[in-house]
């Protein structure tokens, strides 16, 4: 086997690795959406203060989910490892 064929093996193994962690904030942020529900049902008063707060967790949830993917990206269509050979 050839190192260029390994070093492109490994990367699109560690880009598919990458994308499992796209899991992660999405059943994050289904769960933050369920317990948001749960909230204003209890306490309806409170909707602004517990939408807000479920904005910015989604929005720091979403985050890692993007940077995962932004990896992937890079491993697989630039490859910067195929050019340390």
């Amino acid at each position: 086997m050839s190192d260029r064929a390994f070093v492109l093996g490994m990367s699109a193994l560690a880009a598919g690795i990458a994308m499992l962690v796209g899991l992660g904030p999405a059943l994050g942020q289904g769960y933050a959406a369920a317990k948001a529900v749960e909230a204003v049902g209890r306490q309806p008063e409170a909707q602004g203060e517990i939408q807000k707060t479920l904005i910015i967790g989604a929005a720091m949830a979403e985050s890692t989910g993007i940077y995962s993917l932004i990896i992937a990206l890079i491993l697989i269509l630039m490859n910067p490892l195929v050019n340390m050979l």
